[in-house]
């Protein structure tokens, strides 16, 4: 199952449908109206309103489990988007990527600087938004955003750094993915009028989802499929990031046999068969969806202190696709 039919059960439920519908109403809002023609052929071509719609469905669940949803909840879902699409237009450019959602990607089409500037445009427009929500919200927002860029820039400075240790990428994860993922749930709890209890516990849950999700996401570059998955893969690799499949195939190695496969790294003599078959022999990839299956038990244990309700079971069901979706 694709995450994009995972989230069509989800709206079909009447769970959160309309809210969404409110979002993409709000992003549309958002991005249309003062621009000419030619920029809007660009935002349409993104296809912002054409993504999964992950954190707003975690923003406006986590209000759910809490209490009722609320007007903020729906400019706080559509911000978190926007500023999610901003870096995917950035992350392409940085990887090269010529596939996104199954279509070209703007750099692809457009070259470098339209998509930087695109995503530039985007951030523009959150930082219009971010100025009419209640402080503490944009703080939170604008908190997850600087530890998702420092995430970024500590992979890019660990480029080739083949002795980065799994405490380090977690680190690295961390603060470029599972930030936003926390931060939506938090503010989805919080805005509801969740109890202390409830928005930590909902804010553990997002941080243990959001490092699952990268997980498999890195688990995915190495060995998805590029047409399930919507974009190009193998971009860790060639771009030399060191991800956990990675890391744990290096210190299954010798001192002698690390040297050597460091090196044939270092010369780039080592091609994606052999690193796939690599990963596969000494039980790099399993190890990797284990290590995703124990942070997804971990985020389904954090929602134990919520009372029983469908969007609480919305959210375990989430977490499950996401332990699922590398096999």
């Amino acid at each position: 199952m694709q995450l994009f039919e995972h989230f069509d059960v989800l709206k079909s439920s009447g769970c959160i449908e309309g809210e969404l519908a409110r979002v993409q109403s709000e992003i549309s809002s958002q991005l249309s109206g003062a621009f000419d023609p030619s920029v809007k052929e660009l935002i349409d071509s993104f296809g912002i309103l054409g993504g999964k719609m992950l954190r707003p469905t975690l923003v406006l669940l986590s209000g759910l489990a809490c209490g009722d949803i609320r007007e903020e909840h729906i400019r706080t879902a559509a911000v978190i988007e926007l500023i999610h699409n901003a870096t995917l237009l950035h992350d392409d450019v940085i990887d090269e990527g010529c596939l996104r959602r199954n279509s070209p990607t703007i750099n692809s089409l457009r070259g470098n600087e339209t998509a930087v500037l695109l995503g530039d445009f985007l951030l523009s427009r959150v930082f219009r938004m971010c100025s009419v929500l209640p402080s503490w919200i944009a703080g939170e927002i604008s908190q997850a955003a600087v530890r998702a860029c420092k995430g970024e820039l500590r992979q890019i400075v660990h480029k080739e750094d083949w002795q980065l240790s799994q405490r380090e990428y977690f680190q690295i994860i961390t603060e470029k993915s599972a930030a936003l993922f926390s931060s939506s749930c938090k503010l989805g709890g919080a805005l509801a009028g969740g109890s202390d209890t409830d928005v930590d516990a909902l804010r553990e849950f997002g941080l243990h989802f959001g490092i699952a999700y990268q997980l498999t996401d890195d688990l995915i570059d190495v060995v998805g499929d590029e047409k399930e998955a919507g974009k190009t893969l193998g971009r860790d690799f060639e771009k030399t990031k060191p991800t956990l499949p990675l890391i744990h195939l290096l210190s299954t190695l010798s001192a002698l046999e690390r040297e050597a496969f460091i090196k044939r790294l270092n010369d780039a003599k080592v091609d994606e068969s052999y690193l796939t078959e690599q990963l596969s022999s000494c039980g790099s990839i399993e190890y990797g969806r284990d290590c995703a299956k124990r942070l997804v038990d971990e985020a389904q244990q954090s929602l134990e202190k919520l009372k029983e309700s469908e969007a609480k079971d919305a959210l375990v069901e989430i977490s499950r696709y996401v332990r699922d979706r590398v096999t």
